[in-house]
């Protein structure tokens, strides 16, 4: 279980890592739009990982 619980961590750590990378990137018309975007993207993220953590407790609670 904990391992499963890193893997799920370390992967949603680097797909914000690399979407935040990408989103550096492209023409200076996109750099704007692409402000708003990674604030999004952010906020979605945010709200996954907590969903996510939610979940797992919810899960260890009634699992154990």
């Amino acid at each position: 279980m904990t391992l499963s619980l890193y893997l799920v961590v370390i992967i949603i750590v680097a797909v914000l890592v690399l979407t935040l990378l990408l989103a550096g990137k492209g023409d200076e018309g996109y750099q704007n739009a692409a402000k708003k975007n990674t604030v999004n993207l952010s906020i979605i993220y945010i709200v996954v990982i907590l969903i996510s953590f939610i979940a797992v407790g919810v899960y260890i609670k009634f699992v154990n």
